[in-house]
C-alpha cells in the first residue's frame, strides 16, 4: 500500500472534523479551519501555499507543482471546502465526527466533497515526499463557498487573482469518477462533461391595493399565482444534447438493452438511485420554489412575488427563456436571482484519454461514459470564463449497492475507505503521465 493510500482515509477525517458548514448568509464558521489542515499537512513535507481570505474565515488555499514540460499548458485539480449545514439529530453518527465503521468515513462532507480535498492532499505530499515531478505545471486549489454560489471562492479568486490560474487550459473537479456496476466484468465510470444553465428567476406582479371584502379585478395575486401554475404545470419536451445521447447510448449497451429516444425510461431503470444526478438532463426544467405576499388577511397587496428554479440544457438557453416568458402572462414580469451559463464539452482529446487509462490501470472492468450534471460546480461557474475546459473527476470504484446519489447533501453521508484508496492511486496516475 502507497503512502497516500495509508494516509487518505484519516486526512478525510481530519477535514470533516473542521467544520466548514456554508449557511449561504454568511453566519458559519466558513473555511479557514479546514484551510488551515490543507496548508498544516502540505507545510509538513515541505509544500508551499498561497492562503487567500475574501472575507475573514473564507480560506482558498492554492498551491503549483511545476512540472518537467514547461512547454505543456497547466491542469487546475480543485475542490470545495465548504459543506452544506448539518443538522446532528437526524443522524445516526456526529455528522462532523469523522467517525470510521464499517469500512467507511461518516461525516458531513464524506463526499462533496472533502473525499477529493483529501486525495488530493495524500497525492501530493506523495509526489513530493518521492521527488516525483509531473510532466505539466499542476494546480491545486482548495476553496470556499461553492455551496452558496462561489463568491468568496471561485468567483473571488478568478476575479482577483487569475494569475495563479496561468496557463491552465483544462481543470478537474467534483460530481464525476464514481462507478456504476453492471456487473462483476464491467463498471462504468461517469465522467461529467456538460452541466445546465440555472436560472434563478423571481416574478413580480403590480396590482391595485384594496380592501379583502371588495371587488377587485387587479390582483397581484391572482396574477402571480396563475404564473407560477402555468409554468409549473409545462411539460418541457425530451430533448438530447450531445452528452445526453451519449450517455444513454453507452449505458444500453452495456446492459444489452435497445434505447428508444421516444421512451428513455427503461435505460434510465438501469441506473437506479442515479437517475437523480441525469434524470433531469433530458429536458429543461422550472420548478417553483417561493411565494410572498400580503401582510394582513384583509388587505389585497400592491405586489406579489414568486421564485422559480429555471434549469436549461446546454445549448438551448435562447429557446428556454422563450418558453418562461410566453408562460408570464402580461402582467408578470421577472427578474434574475441568479443566472449561470450551460456548459458542455467533448468526451476527447489527451486529458480524457489519460483518465481512462488511469481508470483501466486500475480496474480492468472500467469503461469510461460522459454525462451531464442537472446542478453545477465551479468548474463551470467561474473557472469557465478563464477558458478552462472543465470535467467532472473525483475517481470512486463504489459498492454494487451503494445509493451515492443519496450522499450529496443526505443525512448519514459517507464514503468507503477502499475508495478513496482506489482514488488515489487512479489520481496519481493521471496527475504523473497526463
Amino acid at each position: 500500500m502507497t503512502p497516500a493510500e495509508k494516509e487518505v482515509a484519516d486526512l478525510c477525517v481530519e477535514l470533516i472534523r473542521a467544520d466548514s458548514s456554508n449557511y449561504g448568509d454568511g453566519s458559519g464558521p466558513g473555511e479557514r479551519a479546514a484551510a488551515e489542515v490543507v496548508m498544516a499537512r502540505l507545510a509538513e513535507v515541505g509544500i508551499e501555499s498561497t492562503y487567500i481570505e475574501s472575507e475573514p474565515g473564507r480560506g482558498n488555499v492554492i498551491t503549483r507543482v511545476e512540472g518537467t514540460d514547461p512547454s505543456l499548458p497547466a491542469l487546475l485539480v480543485h475542490g470545495h471546502l465548504d459543506v452544506v449545514p448539518a443538522n446532528a439529530a437526524d443522524w445516526s453518527v456526529d455528522p462532523f465526527g469523522g467517525e470510521v465503521r464499517d469500512g467507511y468515513i461518516w461525516g458531513r462532507g464524506a463526499v462533496d466533497m472533502k473525499d477529493m480535498d483529501a486525495m488530493m492532499l495524500a497525492v501530493l505530499r506523495q509526489l513530493k515526499r518521492e521527488g516525483r515531478r509531473p510532466r505539466r505545471d499542476i494546480v491545486f486549489a482548495w476553496v470556499a463557498d461553492e455551496e452558496a454560489g462561489g463568491v468568496y471562492g471561485a468567483k473571488y479568486l478568478t476575479a482577483n487573482h487569475p494569475e495563479l490560474f496561468e496557463g491552465v487550459t483544462e481543470s478537474i473537479s467534483e460530481v464525476g469518477g464514481y462507478s456504476l456496476e453492471v456487473d462483476p466484468s464491467l463498471r462504468l465510470y461517469l465522467i461529467e462533461t456538460a452541466q445546465k444553465g440555472l436560472a434563478w428567476m423571481k416574478l413580480i406582479a403590480d396590482g391595485t391595493a384594496g380592501h379583502g371584502s371588495m371587488l377587485n379585478g387587479d390582483n397581484a395575486v391572482t396574477e402571480v399565482a396563475k404564473a407560477v401554475a402555468r409554468i409549473g404545470d409545462h411539460d418541457w419536451p425530451l430533448t438530447y444534447t450531445p452528452t445526453v445521447r451519449r450517455f444513454l447510448t453507452e449505458v444500453a449497451d452495456a446492459f444489452g438493452i435497445p434505447f428508444d429516444e421516444d421512451d428513455p425510461q427503461p435505460v434510465l431503470d438501469k441506473i437506479g438511485p442515479l437517475v437523480r444526478f441525469v434524470g433531469a438532463t433530458l429536458r429543461n426544467t422550472v420548478n417553483p420554489t417561493q411565494l410572498d405576499a400580503g401582510y394582513k388577511s384583509n388587505v389585497i397587496p400592491g405586489q406579489a412575488t414568486a421564485v422559480i428554479d429555471g434549469r436549461f440544457l446546454p445549448g438551448f438557453e435562447e429557446e428556454f427563456f422563450k418558453t418562461v416568458d410566453s408562460l408570464l402572462g402580461s402582467k408578470v414580469r421577472r427578474e434574475f436571482v441568479h443566472h449561470d451559463i450551460a456548459l458542455e464539452t467533448s468526451f476527447d482529446g489527451a486529458l480524457v484519454e489519460s483518465m481512462i487509462a488511469a481508470l483501466k490501470a486500475e480496474d480492468p472492468a472500467a469503461r469510461a461514459i460522459p454525462y451531464c450534471m442537472s446542478g453545477g460546480t465551479d468548474n463551470k461557474t467561474f473557472f469557465a470564463d478563464l477558458g478552462v475546459r472543465g470535467f467532472g473527476f473525483v475517481p470512486l470504484r463504489l459498492p454494487a449497492d451503494m445509493d451515492f446519489a443519496s450522499m450529496f447533501h443526505g443525512v448519514d453521508e459517507r464514503v468507503p475507505v477502499d475508495a478513496l484508496q482506489f482514488g488515489v492511486r487512479v489520481l496519481d496516475r493521471l496527475l504523473i503521465n497526463y
